[in-house]
């Protein structure tokens, strides 16, 4: 029996869902090795499910934003209440979450050959999940309050691959452009240092995460737009104003007198 690609897709999601849940049956001491197995359990689905198409920068490219996503739910659900009733909901959006971005990478694989229509609403879904993964792992990394410098290191790792993939999709090439590595290493440096600088802010770890997520959204947007070729300056004011406005609730949300 043959199954369609999408029939694979609901397996695959069914599957890592199950697990998903299975996080909290088992000890605390296993919860963090079985995040490390989940995430290779959906680095090795997906790439069986987009096996016919694989190759070049895809094996890294395609791969990267589900196993990250995996491992960001996981390690979010942690941070949970020890509730089904709140962690349920959260299980349900990873399985949406998931499925869209199965299908997701599945354009940009068949996208990468030949011309597809779908390919604008797979960037936006893309770029979409793509935030929510970074914020997801910015917020745990925050939540153990490390040293800034272990922060920003943890950013960094955090940042580059995500960054790398959303940069990639915009092209699509058999192989990884230079432009695309060069707009790569020079926004992951400036979110490390902003990484740097508020993880010595008095405020909560929420809202650095938060404000670290709105920096990836207008440094990867622009560049996404100039890749594009479609970087006009009032695209620029806009990805600026968002950026400025989060800043303005964190200047909000600031306790200069006791760090939190």
């Amino acid at each position: 029996m043959t199954l369609s690609k999408r029939q694979q897709f609901v397996g695959i999601t069914l599957i890592l869902t199950f697990l998903m849940m299975l996080t909290q049956l088992v000890s605390v001491d296993f919860r963090y090795p079985m995040v490390f197995v989940m995430a290779l359990v959906t680095y090795a689905l997906t790439a069986f499910a987009l096996r016919d198409d694989l190759y070049g920068a895809e094996w890294i490219a395609l791969l990267t934003l589900p196993t990250l996503f995996t491992a960001a739910v996981a390690l979010f659900y942690f941070l949970l209440p020890s509730r089904w009733l709140t962690r349920l909901p959260i299980v349900g959006l990873y399985a949406v979450g998931l499925y869209a971005l199965l299908l997701t990478e599945n354009i940009y694989n068949v996208a990468a050959s030949r011309t597809i229509a779908l390919l604008r609403a797979a960037h936006s879904v893309g770029f979409l999940l793509t935030l929510s993964t970074f914020f997801l792992l910015a917020q745990t990394l925050y939540a153990f309050r490390f040293y800034p410098i272990v922060n920003a290191f943890g950013i960094m790792l955090i940042a580059y691959p995500l960054i790398v993939q959303i940069l990639w999709a915009m092209e699509l090439t058999p192989k990884i452009g230079e432009k695309v590595k060069q707009l790569t290493i020079v926004i992951t440096l400036v979110l490390v240092e902003i990484s740097w600088i508020f993880s010595l802010w008095p405020t909560r770890s929420s809202l650095r995460a938060l404000f670290l997520t709105t920096c990836f959204y207008g440094l990867t947007g622009m560049a996404q737009q100039y890749l594009g070729d479609r970087l006009y300056k009032r695209t620029i004011w806009e990805f600026f104003s968002v950026v400025f406005i989060v800043f303005c609730i964190v200047l909000l949300g600031t306790n200069w007198h006791n760090n939190p």
